[in-house]
């Protein structure tokens, strides 16, 4: 049967933030016009954020109708047949010019009672960080919800919560209800759930161009926070030419392949495949189609494509759903 479709790249979805920056250019080569631009939304079927194919014959379609047309093919018999038409993850690249505010996401029952969303379970890989750069993960020990309202008041919440120094290759997974924030100097690579669901808790008081400060869900995040210490960081092999295990989790697994020169790769048709390069510039041949990628750019690979060959040197992340 002749497949209908191809490794599909998107226009990145370009968001401005009051703590963005300009890396997203600098160090990815997104094309930003703005000097506050803190996201780069590679994949999304989030509403009023879709993603349109900017490569081949599909062009100009959004991601929804090709899933729409084709849902076996682009998603996999499994993945459509635990979410249906439903894209179920989102992949961005963040760039942190200053801290993010101090956040926390609901989980799957919570966000779907109050939203009728997914939860929001993240991973983040570290693909450039300024020295002395931090992420916020947690708390420190295990603490409650008394605890955590009393700092909230005493606008000290910061002491009770753990910071931990990141660099180029540091990989930390988020669970739902784990208190979190990007800190200042830091490009990440972000995995998640399909969901625009965030509760921010404290934002350091900033104020935007118009003096107005940022809303606050400090009622809607007490039961959504996970009080308990957790640990986030997650330690990975680099075998070159192999997917190293990253993340594997209910929502996504996420493997790193240190790419040195040609790879076959074969797949059971049962889900998409995502590539995010990292690093270096490596091609993906099949059947006919032969493409470049260079740092920072994001393909999907179709259900449909079981049979493929990544050629280069790179750093590639491998997400999928197992």
């Amino acid at each position: 049967m002749k497949r209908k479709s191809y490794p599909l790249q998107f226009e990145p979805i370009l968001k401005e933030r009051i703590w963005g920056g300009e890396k997203l250019k600098t160090i990815l080569n997104k094309p930003i016009v703005s000097k506050i631009t803190g996201e780069s939304w590679e994949l999304s079927t989030v509403e009023g954020d879709v993603s349109i194919v900017a490569n081949g014959e599909l062009k100009g379609k959004s991601l929804m109708e090709l899933i729409d047309e084709m849902p076996n093919e682009i998603l996999g018999t499994e993945v459509y047949k635990r979410f249906g038409k439903q894209f179920p993850l989102l992949f961005k690249y963040l760039d942190a010019r200053e801290d993010l505010s101090i956040q926390v996401h609901p989980n799957d029952k919570l966000a779907k009672e109050r939203h009728n969303s997914f939860g929001k379970t993240e991973m983040w890989y570290v693909t450039q960080a300024d020295p002395d750069a931090r992420i916020i993960v947690g708390f420190k020990k295990d603490s409650s919800k008394e605890e955590y309202l009393q700092h909230l008041n005493d606008k000290s919440l910061v002491s009770i919560l753990d910071t931990v120094k990141a660099k180029p290759g540091d990989v930390f997974f988020l669970e739902t209800g784990t208190v979190h924030a990007i800190g200042a100097g830091l490009v990440v690579a972000e995995i998640q759930q399909t969901s625009d669901i965030t509760y921010r808790l404290y934002d350091f008081d900033r104020k935007d161009a118009q003096g107005n400060t940022r809303e606050l869900h400090v009622d809607l995040a007490l039961d959504a926070i996970n009080y308990n210490k957790v640990d986030t960081q997650k330690k990975y092999e680099t075998k070159t030419n192999t997917s190293n295990v990253v993340v594997d989790c209910p929502y996504f697994t996420t493997n790193f392949i240190p790419l040195e020169n040609k790879v076959s790769v074969s797949k059971p048709g049962e889900s998409f495949t995502v590539y995010m390069c990292i690093e270096g510039a490596f091609e993906i041949e099949f059947d006919g189609f032969k493409k470049a990628y260079q740092k920072g750019d994001t393909v999907l690979i179709p259900a449909e494509i079981n049979a493929f060959v990544l050629n280069g040197k790179a750093s590639i992340l491998e997400i999928y759903i197992s």
